[in-house]
This record gives C-alpha cells, structure tokens and sequence, in this order.
C-alpha cells in the first residue's frame, strides 16, 4: 500500500524567516515501512556497530537483530498473533527494546507501562489495552502485580532480572539492593525471559499494513485525568524517527544517544529508540535515573566525545548544570561531549537553559509534542537561531496552526504581524488552539469514539489533531505556548497561564523549582497559587512573604501568587512533568470546588 502524502504548503512562514536549517528537507514522501523493517535495515547495514550500552555491557546491531529473532518467534509458537497486546512493564533496559521490536515483528501490540505504577494503576491499563501478554520485572511483581494478576485474564506471564542481559559491572553501581531483591524467590506461572530467547530464530511471515495497523498502543499523560490509548500505527512511529533523524542534519558514525527518559513515554520511545535504531546510533540506557556523579563518569567513559545527543526534561538539565557548578573541574572534561541537546515533556525555562550551557558549553533547545503525534511536533533548530520561549519548527512533513479554541470551525486565527511577540494586551487576538497536521498524527484513541471526533477534525480536507494547548503564532511561523487549556487560570475574568508565571518567578535567583496552579476562591473564582523549592545555600533565609513582596514588584498584578508555599522537593513523573494535580489536591479548598 503507497503511503499517504504529507505535503506543506512551502510558502509557510517557518521556511521562509531565515530559521529553517540548510540540509533540513521541508517536505518528504514517507516510506509505507514497518518498525521491524527499520531495524532490519540497520543490521544488514551495520551488524558490528554498537546498538545499545546497557550497564557496562554492549549490544551489537547483529546481536539486537538476533535477540529480537528469537523472542518473536517464541512468542508466536506460545501462541500470540497479530493485533494481539504485550504489555511490559519493565525499566530501561536491553530486554524492553528487544520486547517492543519483538512484538511489532509478529503484528501484535506494544505497549509499554510505568513501572512506578501501583497495582490499580497497572490493570486499568491491561484492561484498557486488553492486554494477552505481560512481561514483568522480577522484583516488581510481588508489590505491584501480584494483587491483581487474578482480575485480568492473561495469556502468558514472562519474567526477567535487569541484568538478564547485562554481562559488565554495571549493575553493582546502579542496582546494587534491587538485584539481590530480584535473585531471590520465583513467580507462580510465569516463564522466564531468558528461556523464551533460546528460541532458534524461525519468525513467521505476518501481513502487516503499516498505514493502518498498530504497532504501539501509547498512554497518554494521567497528570489531568485518567491515561487512555493512544493508538499509533507503523507508519506513525516509522514517520516520526524520520522526521528526528532530519533534526540530526551533521550525524556521524559512532554518535550515540542518551536514554535516561524511560521507554515507556512516548518521547523516549520515539526519540531514544526508534530515532536511535533510525540513525543507526549507541543507544545509551540507565534502568533509574542515575546520580550526577554515576552518569557523569557514564559519559566520560563511554559517551562520544562531539557525538552525544542528549535528548531530556527540565529538571534533568537543571540538575547537571547545579552538579557542574558544584564541580568546575569538570567542566573542562564534559566540554564537547555533547552534539545537541533537547528538551521536552514540559517547557523549557530561561532560568535552566542559560546555566545548563554556560557549564557543558552545549547548546539547549526546547521540543514539543504529545503521545497523540508520536510525539514529536517540532523542535527548536540547532543552528543557533532558536529563541527561548518559544517551541521551535515543525518537523518536515508537519503543519501546525493556532485554531478558535472554542470552535475549531472557525478555522485559523491570525498570525502576529509584527516583529516579536505582541504586547499584553494584544495576546488574546491571536491566541488559540495549536492544532497539528503530519504522519505522526495517531489513527484513534483506542475504543473510545466520542473523544476521538473530540481530538481529530478535518479542515481543508486534512485530518488535524487539537493538542489542548493554547498559544500564538508570531510572524516567523514559531509558536509560543501559553498554557494547556485545561490548566488555564481564571482571575476575576483574567487569564493567567501557570507556565508563564512559573518562568518570571523561576527568575528568582533563590528558587530552585516552581510549580503553578489554581485554586477555587470564592473573591475571584480562582487564585494563583505557587509552589517552590529553594536552592540548598539560600539555607532558610527566603521566606515565602519575601518572594511574594519580589512576585508583587515583578509581576502583573493579577498574576501575582496570592500564596506561595515552600516545599522539599516538587512532585514530578518520571518523565520530568510536574504534577500540578497532585499538588491542588493537597489542598483542602481543591476538594471543595
């Protein structure tokens, strides 16, 4: 089946501003490729290159290329089919990427879950996604699967240790209680990982549709409300790890990729492993998030010097930046380490960017997506043209738009004429929906209709995808985002935006992070209220009256907080969001609106 064509208009604004990257192209004919076919590629191209790094243990394309062989056919001969679903519920690890490609091989589903998850939390989705298969973590399955195995019927239960496939020293820094905890005791019906890839390698051939078949079934973000199924096709995840390998216009061979951000979020899934796999780079994984000092040392060791691609969330930046100020010796030795780095799953703040690149001398840019397209939208160019605030260029072969948020029918709003952004006051004018159109762009939510025609809607002959984030579009073509429209602030008819409170008071050279929500009032239907953590040598000398009184003299006034409260640490996914509704519902006056 001929793939569908992508095409956008060339006289867009974003081609034509002077920010559109030599060597980038504007538009491409996507290939009909399934995500097995893309692997396959690279271990005919390359079978001796390094895959995956993986606890001081290293995988070749050909070794990958035979582990993913064998357990597909193991998992055909115990009986999974295509479209059936294998869930795996697994840290970082070499075992996830052979799972996930495993199973597209075959036809069946992949759908990763957070294995932070508690036990209700992981059968909603196994029912949510009807999972057959589920491959779970030794050490997770008394704790989080064991009381509720019985309510969902599976077909076949797999078990693996983190260092199943792990042959170096590794484990000994990261793991050290968790592996002892894993060796011990065996799960009840379960058939280990390891015997499964002793499968000799005979995988049968499946039809697979990729425009029209899925191959992962993606959970969208629980922060704002139960996670639901994203159902993303071949062509989808295949069109996607394209449109990044674009973005990586200089590549290389020997370049490798940073994977800290967990694989089952649909921003690793995509831009460490698909992107990585497309590229045919070292995926490099952690199965945590590893202290400062371990991942530093990591990359010294093992990461490219000039050819590390470091792909992250806010808070992980912000984190190495205040280790490298900690340690100025090392900056010397990290200097050129890294090739790009992007950040995304959340904005990127001013007050992250600017000393993450003064200590690693790298350069930072803000992407954007949401596991809807895959996830990948756009992604600040690496030029050195990008301007912080804003959310960069669509990738090639994506258009985007600012929609009437209250009436898609409407159509486009206008696009700022002037240079800069409009004032204040002229913000509402050209503030909307963003509204994307692209091959990333999932088929459905799975089993759910209604929400479906909600989020897809065609215009102008073409299917686009509401993202529920609200922002303007300036007269390059770059879009800025105000805030998610669910988040959006009302005080006494005033709209205030969390994110761009979070930005100004983030300034403040006391705080740490910042986290902004509202709070139901009965003065003013709302009121702002913030949440900070403090850096360690302000030593209790910042009081939260002292940054209100900053916050008054800083901030319009109905932005400005009217509570801050000072805490520990901020409640974050493992993916580096923050999660403003668990902060409201701490809240007593939350429960009561």
């Amino acid at each position: 089946m001929a793939a569908p064509k992508f095409f956008v208009d060339e006289s867009k604004p974003w081609f034509n501003s002077g920010l559109w990257p030599d060597g980038v192209p504007k538009n491409y004919e996507f290939p009909a490729m399934t995500l097995s076919e893309m692997l396959d590629e690279q271990v005919k191209n390359q079978p001796e290159a390094k895959a995956i790094w993986f606890l001081d243990t290293d995988v070749t394309y050909e070794q990958l290329g035979h582990y993913v062989d064998s357990f597909a056919t193991a998992l055909s001969e115990r009986g999974v089919k295509k479209g059936d679903v294998v869930t795996m519920l697994l840290p970082n690890s070499i075992q996830y990427v052979v799972c996930y490609y495993a199973t597209v091989k075959i036809g069946a589903i992949a759908s990763g879950i957070n294995p932070t998850y508690k036990p209700l939390e992981i059968l909603h989705q196994l029912d949510e996604v009807g999972s057959k298969v589920l491959v779970v973590l030794n050490s997770l399955y008394a704790t989080q699967v064991a009381p509720i195995i019985a309510k969902h019927k599976l077909d076949l239960l797999i078990t693996t240790s983190a260092v199943d496939l792990a042959y170096g020293l590794g484990f000994k820094r990261i793991l050290g209680k968790l592996l002892k905890k894993e060796l011990k005791g065996k799960v009840p019906g379960a058939v280990k990982f390891m015997d499964l890839l002793k499968t000799p390698p005979n995988v049968p051939k499946v039809e697979i549709d990729p425009i029209n078949d899925p191959a992962v079934y993606m959970m969208t973000g629980g922060t704002t409300g139960v996670p639901k199924g994203a159902v993303l096709t071949h062509f989808n995840c295949v069109s996607n790890a394209i449109q990044c390998k674009f973005t990586q216009f200089d590549r290389k061979p020997g370049m490798a990729i940073v994977g800290i951000l967990p694989l089952f979020h649909s921003f690793a899934m995509t831009v460490v492993m698909n992107g990585g796999i497309c590229l045919g780079f070292r995926i490099m994984l952690w199965p945590q998030p590893p202290a400062m000092n371990v991942f530093v040392d990591d990359l010294l060791k093992y990461g490219p010097k000039g050819g590390t691609i470091f792909p992250g969330v806010e808070v992980l930046f912000n984190r190495l930046a205040m280790y490298l100020k900690q340690h100025p010796e090392l900056k010397g030795e990290l200097a050129g380490m890294f090739r790009l780095c992007t950040s995304g799953a959340g904005p990127l703040h001013r007050y992250v960017k600017d000393p993450f690149e003064q200590y690693t001398g790298a350069k930072l840019v803000e992407g954007y997506g949401l596991a809807e397209a895959s996830p990948v939208v756009s992604t600040g160019p690496f030029n050195n043209k990008d301007q912080p605030g804003k959310i960069g260029l669509p990738l090639t072969g994506t258009d985007w738009g600012i929609f009437d948020a209250g009436d898609f029918s409407k159509g486009m709003k206008p696009i700022y004429p002037g240079e800069g952004d409009p004032k204040e006051e002229e913000r509402d004018t050209y503030t909307g929906e963003i509204c994307v159109c692209g091959p990333q762009v999932m088929k459905e939510y799975l089993n759910r209709p209604e929400e479906t025609a909600e989020t897809l809607k065609t215009y102008n002959g073409r299917t686009w995808l509401l993202t529920g984030d609200i922002g303007f579009m300036d007269a390059t073509g770059q879009i800025t985002i105000r805030d998610r429209k669910k988040q959006m602030i009302k005080v006494k008819g005033y709209a205030v935006f969390p994110k761009e409170v979070e930005d100004l008071i983030g300034r403040h050279e006391a705080v740490r992070d910042v986290a902004v929500a509202g709070i139901p009032d009965k003065e003013t239907g709302e009121l702002v209220k913030a949440w900070v953590t403090l850096k360690p040598e302000v030593n209790g000398n910042i009081t939260s009256e002292k940054l209100l009184e900053w916050c008054r003299e800083n901030l319009s006034r109905y932005k400005v907080p009217k509570e801050i409260e000072i805490l520990d640490e901020i409640p974050m996914t493992m993916t580096g969001k923050v999660m403003r509704r668990t902060l409201q519902e701490r809240d007593p006056r939350y429960s009561k609106k």
